[in-house]
Order: structure tokens, then C-alpha cells, then sequence
């Protein structure tokens, strides 16, 4: 309990609530003194003893149940097979047998009324990066992100399915009402366990956080767990790697000149030495690159854009040309934008004109403007990017559209904040990949940095 307490602490001075010691040791005295057999009157000795100002409470009572528990457990359901008939059992059954094998399971737990173990919400956490999450604001997003890799949405669908079968098999109406409730609260109660482990999780690493973080730790931070203070600081710093990588890529393809002898080259050279191959010419190995970048820069694809056209501004003078483009629910050029020396006025001036908003992006209707106006850009010597996570909020992804971009370009290349396991839902990935020279994961920064310096050396 000492060690949930002091955890607690830490986690209100992170989110900036003045604690001294002098109050921690006051909160000690105080839990000595009321014990913490009664759960309100052990929140209240803690609140009046580390908390001295009205702004601060908020704060309190949303990481109070975090370390502490709400006092009440998510409810789970029973089975809805313990009160039917033989034959209505084995409806239920023969229906979730013809169910894809990893929706039967999750039903069947449903069903059952079975919560997540602590292996699989550790699983889970690790997978969409609730471990690197440290402000509270992020709590519903790490959920939702850990119920769409649980394929929620899939779960729905499924049974809604599950119900209209079972009334074609006869089961009566009542009975199938009974079973969609029940499956219904279950799926309820399995969201509320997640939404309290990240909860939890995101406290407990407020709580870890030294005072000040360091660049490093900020890099390797998820771009979704960002505060705006994480932003402005990792706002400056790609300028400085921007920096570096010119500079590496620039001496890379300086070096790269000497590629394979040119024997007629060297013997056309050698002819004012009388045939003596005095001067050993070499075919120039590397070419500056051709690029076409189509960049997602609504809500939740806005901060990694914006870093991917930082890096693509500094590194201007290592391609040969550049065209950009940013979409929403259309498209738009923006590479004239580029043409000035100030990268944040560019930037700035491509997200003002591109409004973010929350599920209006439609890729596919921004294909086909570039279908219709664009296309050209596209050629045997260019390498085509997209900046994105491929989801289109169930608009038709126009596929066809992009399989004719990657057969005109010498190679495809994605960049995708999310990894393969969540790659569900309204995402249209499974349909892109395949048509991918390479789908890269770039999450946060060093993986972004990683990435432009993989594409601009192959």
C-alpha cells in the first residue's frame, strides 16, 4: 500500500501538482489514522492532505481510482446456456461452429462471460504502445487502439450475424434478444477491464516519469502518447536530424561515384596518352532519387506527416525531384510550398489550408484525384511514398487505382504509424500491402528517421 501511495504522489507532482514532502509525510500520518478498510474515507485523508488547491482536485480524482481501483469490478455476464432447452443449446452451438476460427473464440468467451487475463492485457499494452503512454488525456485512445487490435469491430459484426442466423435456425425471438443482450453486456464489461488497464498503466507510468524527459526516451515514444510540450520539443529536434541525415546521405552518394570500371570510358580516355590507361574512368553508381510523396495529414496521421515533410524540406537538395502531395478527404499539391527556405512557414501554410477533423478521410476519393490530374509525376525512375495508416472509414479504398501507381513506379513504399495487428476494422492495409515494394512502421520518430534514411539509400 506505502509503495500505491507513493506511486500516487509521483504521478500528481508529473502532472504538475505541488507536492512537498512535508504533505507526503501528512498523508502517511493521516492513512495511520483512518486506516484503509473504509475506501472513502481513505480517498478523502489522502486528498485533503496532498491536495491544497481547487484547480488540482480534478487531477486527484482521476488518479485516486487509477492506483486504488474504482471499487467495482467490471461486470461480466453468465452463460445464456444455463437456462435453455437441449435443442436450443445446440443451435447456439452448430451456429458459432461455422464461425472463422479466431471470432469463434472470442464469441465462445463472450458467451461465458470470460475476462481478459493479465498475459493478454500485458500482450495487448505491449503491442499498441500503452507502456511508453504517460498522460491521462490518451487513456480512451490506448483503449480503443487495444480493442481494435481484439478486432472489436470484427466481434460486432460477427454478432449481429451470429443473431440473424439463429432466427433462420428457429430459435425464437425472445431467446435470441436474451443472447445478444447478454453477449452484448459481456463485450461491454470486457471494454471497461481494458479501459481501466490502461488506465492504470498510463498512471503507473506518469508515475515512473523522471522530472524532465530526454530527447532519447522522447524518440522512441509512440506519436499517439505525445503531449503538445512532447511535440514542440520533438518539433526541434527533426531539424537536427534532418541535418545529420543530409549530411550522411550526401557523403554516401559522394563516395557511391566510383561505381564499376567504364572500360569505354577509360580507353576513350586514354587516347591522348597513346593508348596508356592513365586515367581510370567509372560508371556513377548512385542516382539521386525521384520521389512522389502522398501524405495523410488528418487528425490521426497530422504530427507524423508533418515530420515526414520536415525531413522531405531538409533533404531537397539529395533528390533529383519531388512532388508532394497531402490528403484528407482530397488531395492537393503542395510541393510549390517548398519552394521558400522557411520549412515551418511551409508546413504551416500545407495544415492551415488542410484543416484536421475526425473520421472524414476518404483515400480513395484522393486517388482518384490523382488519377485524374497527377499521374504523370509517375514513371519507371520513381519511388513512390505514402505516409499513412490506411484508413479510409469503410470508403471504397479504389485499389485499382493505386495497383496502376505502383506498376508505374520502380517501387512502392508505405509508412504506417500501426503495426500488422491492427490492421482491421476500417483499415484497407490487407488491400495495400500486397501491391507494397515495403510497408514500413514508423510509430515514432527515430523509426521515422530510420525510415527516410532506408529510403534514400536503396
Amino acid at each position: 500500500m506505502e509503495s500505491r501511495i507513493l506511486q500516487l504522489i509521483s504521478a500528481l507532482r508529473a502532472s504538475g501538482v505541488r507536492v512537498s514532502l512535508a504533505e507526503s509525510a501528512e498523508a502517511f500520518s493521516a492513512v495511520d489514522i483512518m486506516g484503509i478498510q473504509d475506501r472513502e474515507s481513505f480517498r478523502l485523508s489522502l486528498r485533503a492532505t496532498l491536495i491544497k488547491d481547487l484547480k488540482d482536485i480534478p487531477v486527484f480524482e482521476k488518479l485516486f481510482p487509477l492506483f486504488f481501483g474504482s471499487g467495482q469490478p467490471p461486470m461480466m455476464g453468465g452463460n445464456p446456456s444455463d437456462d435453455m432447452t437441449p435443442e436450443e443449446a445446440q443451435m447456439l452451438a452448430d451456429a458459432i461452429r461455422q464461425m472463422a476460427e479466431n471470432l469463434r473464440q472470442r464469441m465462445e468467451r463472450l458467451m461465458n462471460g470470460e475476462p481478459l487475463t493479465r498475459s493478454e492485457l500485458e500482450a495487448l499494452a505491449q503491442l499498441v504502445g500503452l507502456n511508453q503512454a504517460d498522460n491521462l488525456n490518451y487513456q480512451n485512445w490506448m483503449a480503443q487502439r487495444m480493442m481494435r487490435a481484439m478486432a472489436f469491430p470484427e466481434v460486432q459484426k460477427a454478432m449481429q450475424e451470429l443473431m440473424e442466423q439463429l432466427a433462420q435456425m428457429g430459435m425464437n425471438r425472445e431467446r435470441v434478444e436474451q443472447i445478444r443482450e447478454l453477449i452484448r453486456q459481456n463485450l461491454q464489461g470486457m471494454a471497461e477491464q481494458i479501459k481501466q488497464f490502461a488506465g492504470q498503466r498510463i498512471a503507473e507510468n506518469l508515475s515512473q516519469r523522471p522530472p524532465s524527459d530526454n530527447i532519447d526516451s522522447l524518440m522512441n515514444r509512440p506519436f499517439h502518447a505525445l503531449s503538445d510540450e512532447d511535440k514542440r520539443l520533438l518539433q526541434h529536434e527533426v531539424k537536427r536530424l534532418a541535418a545529420a541525415l543530409k549530411t550522411r546521405i550526401a557523403l554516401r552518394q559522394k563516395h557511391a561515384k566510383s561505381g564499376q570500371l567504364d572500360a569505354k570510358a577509360t580507353i576513350r580516355a586514354s587516347l591522348k596518352y597513346h593508348g596508356v590507361p592513365m586515367e581510370i574512368r567509372h560508371r556513377d553508381r548512385v542516382k539521386k532519387p525521384k520521389l512522389v510523396v502522398i501524405c495523410d495529414i488528418s487528425t490521426s496521421m497530422r504530427f507524423c506527416s508533418e515530420l515526414m515533410l520536415s525531413f522531405l524540406f531538409a533533404l531537397q537538395g539529395q533528390v533529383r525531384k519531388t512532388h508532394a502531395f497531402a490528403f484528407i478527404d482530397h488531395l492537393e499539391y503542395i510541393s510549390d510550398e517548398f519552394t521558400g527556405s522557411n520549412a515551418d512557414q511551409a508546413i504551416a501554410s500545407v495544415l492551415w489550408r488542410m484543416p484536421s477533423g475526425y473520421y472524414n478521410t476518404d483515400l480513395g476519393w484522393s486517388l482518384n484525384d490523382f488519377n485524374n490530374e497527377y499521374m504523370d509525376t509517375l514513371n519507371s525512375q520513381t519511388t513512390l511514398i505514402v505516409v499513412g495508416d490506411g484508413r479510409n472509414n469503410f470508403n471504397d479504398p479504389r485499389v485499382d487505382l493505386f495497383t496502376v501507381m505502383s506498376r508505374r513506379s520502380a517501387r512502392t513504399v508505405w509508412l504506417n504509424p500501426e503495426p500488422p495487428a491492427l490492421w482491421n476494422g476500417d483499415s484497407d492495409m490487407p488491400k495495400y500491402a500486397p501491391l507494397c515494394a515495403n510497408v514500413l512502421k514508423v510509430g515514432n520518430l527515430r523509426e521515422l528517421a530510420e525510415a527516410v534514411d532506408q529510403l534514400m539509400t536503396t
